[in-house]
């Protein structure tokens, strides 16, 4: 029997925390950029140097070199324990916690949502490699793509992909593949015939949407027929799963909530071919609830990022009308709410395939109205004269109001509503105060840790230990510099695709594409080779096991771990604070940073794994020539296996150096 907190109550936890919040409660904090800035609690300081990032939730000192999540910080800062702070940040966030003994049943329901995830993933890798790399794939699913003028790198980006026309052909791959029927059946990917026992394709002659979670793994799917029969339906999505739940998600956040975070804006759009057109022109604050009404899940996802919701709608006066009645629950949550009526007949799809960025900026801007306002006026072109109507109206837009936590805007829109209903603003009040009584009576009758290690890293070798030379020191500190890198790329852009050039024995460059993960532990991996700092290589382990399973660890993942040392060197990694001294490139070593200029990934990519290879190639020689010195000089035998091992070495490390040559310049 285990006792501890679940994984599930913990990620609600640690997603509910918002770091800004749970810092400023201890710190101020202003907001600069995308992130807050504030004086350090931990050292002595004028000059602000403490970064809060609520995009990544994680702060860093860029004085003391502090840092971590919402956890690490109460763990520093109120010397709490782990699970203590998990425990006041459940508090805080209103989270229940059932720190129970898990039955085997439950133990095994935790590893079904971690099989239904490795077989998302692979699903959505299967789904994406059949629309590239499939005849039917490219002359029907990425054709119609191209026909709706989605860009190959967009399509790539959002990891689109084509389900065949063949019944099973899918079911029948993920099989082969060592999945199991049950979670098939789960998941929803595959349907069981009751009465036969006969498997088919859920999502068969389908083009595929992948719906993520907030931290990008794969929850399930959206897939549109591309045939004219009127008797399927147009759109099919996953079912509810133990790890899909449509209310609970918003269908492109993980590619989202950084813009979000940095316009202080989300913008909401109901379709998957919205989402992509808005952010292939430019505008990448864009979410979609995927054709559901808001829900308080989905409102607390976004309420995360930003308290600025604006609505994007077509025109189409029923469907407006439809999706108010859960704006409600928007403004109770004391969000700013804006609507913007796109040109009639044209969808947020149409629009941004005809207008350039700065154009949809400047409608948006100049065409956003106030939630209550545009309700008001959107309502009052059906009242007319009727009273009754009218009086329905004034009901309805102050119920509106009356879940306005805020006092000063509730006034506020009483005024503007006073002048756009022509009713005096005291009758108004009246009103709006019955409805406070009303709602007050209705809740009466129906309620009848120790302190953290030092934020080192990877600290120096003990003091009991002899002192290295200089020279030891420096291609210790080369090696870790260049180690460092290759974790910076697995965290930050692990998931991302990268392209590489390899050579065949005629010096032929072969294209090859694949994750950073994949790349990265593949080559690493293949020459036998591990990093040497013990805290790095066993971040380097979680990613080459993750990849086994198919799964590329997000940092949201990775700071669940209950190993602090581990959560304070991811959190330093993503915080985008490191920076490669001037001193390597004097002596020969170029880390290409990515962090504002991704369009250099590949190349990034391809030189650090190349960098740290000949690191540590050179590392393998250097000690080759202290066993040169200490084999006797009589053994021919010794002398020889050490000659020819060293031409090898130095084979490769002219190879390497010879390919970075090659590819960067």
């Amino acid at each position: 029997m285990n006792h501890r907190i679940p994984e599930d109550t913990k990620r609600a936890i640690l997603d509910a925390a918002r770091i800004d919040e749970v810092v400023g409660d201890f710190v101020v904090l202003k907001k600069r950029g995308a992130n807050y800035w504030g004086c350090c609690p931990f050292h002595q300081e004028k000059t602000p140097s403490f970064s809060v990032s609520p995009a990544k939730g994680i702060f860093k000192c860029f004085g003391c070199g502090k840092g971590g999540d919402s956890v690490s910080f109460l763990m520093e800062h109120e010397h709490y324990s782990y699970v203590e702070s998990l425990r006041y940040l459940a508090h805080k966030y209103n989270i229940e916690i059932k720190e129970e003994e898990l039955s085997p049943e439950q133990i095994e329901k935790e590893s079904d949502r971690e099989s239904l995830y490795h077989l998302t993933q692979y699903a959505a890798e299967y789904f994406v490699k059949n629309l590239w790399e499939s005849e039917e794939g490219r002359s029907v699913g990425l054709a119609y793509f191209r026909e709706r003028r989605f860009t190959d790198e967009m399509i790539r980006h959002f990891q689109l992909g084509y389900c065949t026309e063949s019944w099973d052909a899918f079911t029948q791959a993920a099989l082969k593949a060592g999945y199991d029927k049950k979670y098939l059946v789960q998941s929803g990917l595959t349907i069981e015939k009751e009465e036969t026992g006969k498997l088919f394709d859920r999502f068969r002659g389908r083009v595929i949407f992948p719906i993520h979670s907030l931290s990008g793994r794969v929850l399930g799917f959206g897939g549109r027929i591309l045939s004219s029969d009127k008797s399927k339906a147009k759109y099919v999505n996953s079912p509810e799963s133990e790890i899909y739940h449509k209310s609970n998600v918003l269908y492109a956040i993980p590619f989202a909530k950084r813009e979000i975070v940095s316009h202080d804006m989300a913008y909401m759009v109901e379709g998957y071919a919205d989402v992509i057109s808005m952010h292939q022109a430019g505008i990448t604050n864009v979410v979609s609830s995927s054709g559901t009404s808001l829900t308080e899940d989905q409102i607390k996802m976004i309420s995360h990022f930003t308290r600025n919701l604006t609505l994007l709608y077509d025109g189409d006066a029923a469907g407006i009308k439809a999706s108010l009645r859960g704006i409600d629950m928007v403004l109770a949550k004391d969000m700013n709410v804006r609507v913007v009526l796109l040109p009639e007949g044209q969808d947020p799809d149409d629009y941004a395939k005809a207008h350039t960025t700065e154009e949809i900026q400047n409608y948006l801007k100049e065409n956003a109205v106030d939630f209550i306002s545009f309700k008001t006026r959107l309502l009052l072109k059906d009242v007319g004269d009727d009273p009754i109507k009218r009086a329905e109206l004034i009901d309805n837009i102050l119920t509106s109001i009356s879940v306005i936590p805020d006092s000063i805007k509730r006034a506020v829109y009483v005024q503007e509503c006073s002048r756009l209903l022509e009713i005096s603003e005291p009758d108004l009040l009246n009103k709006l105060n019955r409805i406070f009584r009303n709602r007050f009576q209705k809740q009466m009758t129906a309620g009848g840790g120790p302190q953290i290690a030092e934020n080192q890293i990877a600290p120096s070798a003990s003091k009991q230990e002899p002192t290295p030379s200089e020279q030891e020191a420096d291609a210790l500190a080369r090696a870790r510099t260049l180690e460092r890198e290759l974790l910076s790329l697995l965290v930050n852009h692990g998931a991302r695709t990268t392209k590489q050039i390899y050579y065949d024995q005629d010096g032929k460059p072969i294209d090859q594409v694949s994750s950073v993960c994949a790349y990265i532990v593949a080559e690493v991996q293949q020459d036998e080779l591990s990093l040497s700092d013990p805290l790095y290589q066993e971040l380097f382990s979680i990613f080459a096991t993750a990849l086994q399973s198919g799964t590329v660890p997000a940092v949201e993942d990775l700071m669940l771990s209950d190993n602090m040392p581990m959560r304070n060197l991811v959190a330093d990694l993503a915080s985008g604070c490191y920076e490669v001294s001037k001193t390597w490139e004097n002596k020969g070593i170029y880390v290409h940073t990515v962090q504002n200029h991704p369009e250099k990934l590949n190349t990034a990519v391809f030189q650090a794994v190349s960098n740290f290879k000949i690191e540590k190639v050179n590392g393998m020689i250097e000690a080759l020539n202290k066993q040169f010195k200490e084999v006797a000089k009589d053994d021919e035998v010794g002398i020889m296996e050490l000659m020819n091992r060293k031409k090898q070495l130095d084979a490769l490390r002219n190879k390497l150096s010879a390919l970075v040559r090659r590819v960067i310049c």
